[in-house]
């Protein structure tokens, strides 16, 4: 091998990187507008919606819930004591009630339904579409991205700001019952603080991060469960993908919107 051919191997390795990255991004971008077209137009199947939104709100609910709990008693926790060293303790539930409601709240959230969600859907997919039960859905008629994936994309986005309301709920409460019954604050003076220092604007980020994030733990778990192959090493991969993809795509949008909505 030529010197030549030395020093530009890694250059051709970035470059193949980049163009698969580029690919990658560019195939679950139709995989999205299809899937989209697929949930803006007839024939509808409200019974798997209904379904679907048990499954992902329902049966989310009780990882969702204690995950708040416990996160914002410890948040409570940390702030009081971070606040000792500056004289601050009365900061607690200001603090508390801004860091659940914009960031805490739907990002924990996202990230525990993503973990639970995007692999079901994903491993569900992906099972029947190596035993092509996929194929055998189109010999009959049926439309596999109307009935499959448009009532989990549909159903997910609807069902997160629900999740994501109760979850900030939860994590206040969390925080307040630690700071009252273990920090010794005064609980009205805790709750008016809390109310005062809480705004329109954060609950209205809140619930559009949420929304957000349904859609593309949706998305992840239905575009690699989808396109699975393989047998059953290949289900195990989509799985893996999904829920990776998810957190990954959670923790950017959170970004994108929290640098929109807050960066004045």
């Amino acid at each position: 091998m030529s010197a030549a051919d030395t020093l530009l191997k890694p250059l051709i390795a970035l470059g193949a990187f980049v163009i698969g990255a580029f690919a990658a991004i560019g195939r679950l971008a139709i995989f999205a507008a299809r899937a989209l077209k697929s949930a803006a137009t007839p024939p509808w199947y409200p019974a798997r919606l209904f379904e679907q939104m048990a499954l992902i709100g329902w049966f989310s609910l009780p990882v969702v819930g204690l995950t708040a709990l416990f996160t914002g008693a410890a948040l409570a926790q940390q702030i009081y004591v971070g606040g000792q060293r500056f004289s601050a303790e009365s900061t607690v539930p200001a603090v508390t009630v801004i860091a659940i409601v914009r960031e805490l709240g739907p990002v924990l959230a996202g990230l525990m339904v993503a973990g639970r969600v995007a692999s079901a859907m994903a491993a569900e997919l992906a099972t029947m579409r190596v035993t092509e039960q996929l194929d055998a859905m189109v010999t009959l008629r049926t439309d596999p991205w109307r009935y499959l994936i448009a009532p989990r994309l549909v159903a997910s986005t609807l069902m997160l700001p629900v999740l994501v309301l109760i979850a900030n709920i939860i994590g206040v409460l969390g925080g307040y019952g630690l700071s009252v019954f273990r920090l010794g604050f005064n609980a009205a003076n805790y709750l008016a603080t809390t109310r005062r220092f809480i705004e329109a604007d954060d609950i209205l980020s809140s619930l559009v991060k949420a929304a957000v994030f349904g859609f593309v733990i949706a998305l992840a778990g239905c575009y690699h469960g989808f396109r699975s192959s393989g047998g059953a090493a290949g289900v195990g991969r989509a799985t893996t993908n999904a829920v990776v993809l998810a957190f990954v795509l959670i923790l950017l949008f959170n970004l994108a919107i929290t640098v929109l909505v807050f960066g004045n």
